[in-house]
This record gives C-alpha cells, sequence and structure tokens, in this order.
C-alpha cells in the first residue's frame, strides 16, 4: 500500500428548513496521513479529537474495520497521523467527517473501489440521515431524500454567491441532547407549512434570490424553535447579524454553532463588529468546501 492522505471537510446541516435533508459543506478540515506500518499506530494532532486508549477503541478505525469486513476484507494495519480544525459536539458535522475518513480509510487501504453512491449509502446507515455525510464526501450544498427502502436521493448545489459567518461557542451540545427537545409529531398543517418553507428556500437558493432565501431559512417550524433556548444568545446573535444585513441567521446542525448567510464581500468586515460584540463565541468567516473528500497518494 502507498502512503495517502485524506481530507474531510465540516459540514453544516438543516440551514433552517432543511431538517435532516440539507447539507453545506466547510472549508474546516479532519486529515489523515497513512502509511503500511507492521502494527498499528495512531498519532492525534489537535485538542479537537476524542481521547482514545488504543487503536481498537478509536472511531475512525472501527468505521473502517466494519466497512472492511463488510466486503470480506481484513483492514491492515497502518500508521495513521490525525489533525483536525472541527470542534466536536458544536453542529459542524464531526462526527460525518470521521465516519466519511473512517469508510475511505477501508476503501483505500483494502482497495475497494467503492463508488461515491456506495459510500454516501454506508455513511447514511452509520449515521442515520444523509445530510452531513453528503455534504461531507461530495462537497457543496446537497439536498437528500432518505427512503424507506434505504435508498438515498442527493442533488448537490455547486454555487451559492454569499459569504457566511459561523458563530462558535466554547460549549458543546450533544446531538441526542438537542433531540429530545423536538416533538415526536407534527400535525398535518405544520408538515405542510414547513414543506413549502424548504420548497421556497430552495428555488429561492437556485435563483440567487437571496433576500427570499434568508427569509425562509429563519421560518423553520421543525427545529430551531425547539432548540433556540439551548443557544446562549440566540437571540441577540439573529438580531445583530440582521441589523448588519444578514440574510439569514440558523442554527448549524444541532447546534450550539449558529450560522449567517450575509452578501458576498461582506463577510470580513461585519465578522470583526460581531465578534466585539459576541466575545464567547469565536467567529469565523468560512468558505463552502464544494470538493468534498479528498485523497492524494504520497510519493516514497
Amino acid at each position: 500500500m502507498k502512503p495517502f492522505s485524506l481530507s474531510v471537510p465540516a459540514s453544516s446541516a438543516n440551514i433552517g428548513p432543511g431538517f435532516d435533508s440539507l447539507g453545506l459543506a466547510v472549508d474546516l478540515y479532519l486529515t489523515l496521513t497513512v502509511s503500511a506500518n507492521n502494527t498499528w499506530g495512531i498519532d492525534q494532532q489537535s485538542e479537537m479529537l476524542p481521547a482514545f486508549n488504543n487503536y481498537k477503541e478509536h472511531f475512525i478505525y472501527q468505521v473502517a474495520n466494519q466497512t472492511a469486513a463488510l466486503y470480506g476484507k481484513e483492514l491492515p494495519a497502518c500508521y495513521m497521523t490525525i489533525n483536525s480544525a472541527i470542534p466536536l459536539a458544536r453542529g459542524l458535522g464531526s462526527s460525518a467527517s470521521a465516519i466519511v475518513a473512517g469508510i475511505e480509510l477501508a476503501n483505500q487501504c483494502c482497495q475497494l473501489g467503492l463508488s461515491s453512491n456506495e459510500k454516501l449509502q454506508l455513511a447514511t446507515e452509520r449515521e442515520g440521515h444523509p445530510d452531513n455525510v453528503a455534504a461531507a464526501l461530495l462537497g457543496g450544498l446537497v439536498v437528500t431524500a432518505y427512503n424507506d427502502d434505504k435508498s438515498i436521493d442527493v442533488c448537490k448545489i455547486n454555487q451559492l454567491n454569499i459569504d457566511i459567518l459561523v458563530f462558535i461557542p466554547q460549549e458543546e451540545l450533544k446531538t441526542d441532547v438537542s433531540r429530545q427537545v423536538l416533538p415526536e409529531v407534527y400535525s398535518r398543517s405544520q408538515a405542510a407549512k414547513a414543506g413549502s418553507i424548504g420548497n421556497v428556500f430552495i428555488a429561492a437558493l437556485m435563483n440567487e434570490n437571496y433576500e427570499l432565501a434568508g427569509k425562509m431559512m429563519e421560518k423553520d417550524i421543525f427545529h430551531e424553535p425547539f432548540r433556540a433556548k439551548l443557544i446562549a444568545k440566540y437571540d441577540a446573535i439573529k438580531r445583530m447579524t440582521k441589523e448588519l444585513g444578514a440574510y439569514g441567521t440558523v442554527i448549524s446542525g444541532a447546534g450550539p454553532t449558529m450560522l449567517s448567510f450575509f452578501p458576498k464581500g461582506t463577510g470580513a468586515a461585519i465578522k470583526q463588529k460581531l465578534q466585539n460584540t459576541f466575545s464567547s463565541y469565536h467567529i469565523q468567516q468560512r468558505e463552502i468546501d464544494f470538493t468534498g473528500v479528498r485523497v492524494e497518494t504520497k510519493l516514497v
């Protein structure tokens, strides 16, 4: 096996009305450098990665090992150097990136020759919904549907003429905790209204009508009204971003990170104004990653 490196972008899910169906790839990365070795070794070089005692406990190894086993292969021993700029439990798809990395690790080490669709199927079955993993795998803004027969339909939007700011707090918020505040059932009228909001949101994005898209992304019914109480300074962030010209501001994934769409070219100046006000948040201007997972073979 030739040494290789792989990188997987972070992702923001939901983007307002796209509950468990919209994912946006963001230019924060989980990176692995991999080479063959006599025994397993994992060197983590980021504080944003969870601690582990031995390689068999490592989540990426577990995903890779299980993926290899599904195809009757044994994952060979490797030495991996892992780095990450994706904060854990902040609503930026850290687990999805790790799942995609584990599947790609098995694909490369065992020469599985998996297609993008096969990788997406494996990742979705592991994650439980396709939005984050599809964005991490494919890049761009992905619109997904996870069907009753477990098949996945996906459409990728490759152009968004906007600036993006993310508001990353210090505290974590586990996805399972954030899901506990959601209703188990929605009425027919709520579902119909939510569906129409999502439809207009996507149509507005496709037509580059970002004013209308921003209006729709702030009208979510499925999750944001219930999760807002879990997010520190939620109302203040939404109010000030709107005053500074944001198209829309929403919870990123399950939170507690928040995400704003701004007119192209305005993000840098606005970021500084917001950072001065919301010092407890790490505010970043981020770009959309339109490529998704990348693999590069290393020369020896």
